[in-house]
């Protein structure tokens, strides 16, 4: 089991350069929030957003994008009914997250399908929630890009056929070999675990708690993870994920402190500071030297 440390957060979370713009930390695309999950893909955008992404745009219900745009006017979006803009913000995307909120009916089939047929080797496609579900119930194959799964134990029971109480290490790791090679694995639970296919190792959170057991946590935490994909290249995307999977329950715990119960989007409100914590190379030295 790798440890995540100070040294893997200050390799990722680097200073910006001054002479750099907003197309240089991503253009990302989020599908997702269909009736009745509209919430699901608000969240999402709005720690993507929160992340420091770029350019974040929603595809979603047309009946969300009020109360999206009155959250996050940062974000641009349009229905993801219409088939033509959809077709060029999959094409113009570096980063895809499919399925946060995504309803399995026909419409999220449909928009499945669409995204495995025309996601492109290069680009990054977050599998979650909707989108895990529809893939492993109707047995798709999955597309030639850079993947990334985010199930929680329920999801990754269906995912590999392993019972909760049989996810174990060994068992998920010979489950984790029939994905494409590279893929990563956001295995969530009491203790996440960050498996990248063909790595016999893995991360561990020593971090998180029972304070995030409420609606929307993982949305923020997809979102979270869409942020971080679209930036940072000077590290790999296994390590980027890594690290916003970290942060986002190291933000929560430091919550808990003071709440019962901690809110996904108080945990958003929080992504700013904490990166800029550790951006900032003088204010951590200061921080170490005090322990």
């Amino acid at each position: 089991m790798k440890e995540i440390n100070q040294a893997l957060l200050k390799k990722v979370i680097i200073e910006r350069s001054r002479s750099s713009h907003k197309g240089d930390y991503g253009r990302l695309l989020l599908i997702g929030g269909t009736y009745p999950y509209g919430g699901a893909i608000i969240m999402a955008a709005i720690a993507a957003v929160h992340s420091g992404a770029g350019l974040v745009t929603v595809a979603t219900d047309q009946e969300n994008i009020p109360a999206l745009h009155s959250q996050l006017p940062e974000a641009m979006a349009f229905a993801v009914t219409d088939q033509e803009l959809l077709t060029e913000q999959i094409a113009k995307a570096g980063v895809i997250l499919l399925g946060t909120g995504l309803k399995d009916n026909d419409l999220g089939t449909h928009l499945v399908q669409l995204v495995f047929d025309r996601v492109q080797p290069h680009q990054v496609l977050i599998l979650d929630g909707g989108a895990i579900s529809l893939y492993t119930r109707l047995a798709l194959p999955l597309p030639q890009a850079q993947l990334v799964f985010t199930p929680h134990q329920k999801e990754w029971e269906a995912m590999s056929g392993l019972a909760i109480a049989d996810q174990g290490e060994e068992a998920t790791r010979q489950s984790l070999s029939q994905l494409p090679p590279a893929s990563i694995l956001v295995q969530k639970g009491p203790q996440t675990k960050i498996w990248e296919q063909e790595q016999t190792d893995y991360y561990q959170l020593s971090v998180g708690g029972p304070y995030q057991a409420t609606g929307g946590m993982g949305d923020t935490l997809a979102g979270m993870i869409a942020g971080f994909t679209g930036q940072f290249p000077q590290v790999s995307l296994y390590e980027r994920v890594v690290v916003a999977t970290y942060l986002h329950s190291a933000i929560a715990e430091d919550l808990s402190k003071e709440a019962y119960v901690v809110l996904p989007t108080t945990i958003s409100q929080e992504i700013p500071k904490w990166m800029k914590k550790w951006s900032d190379k003088d204010q951590v030295t200061s921080t170490e030297n005090r322990k």
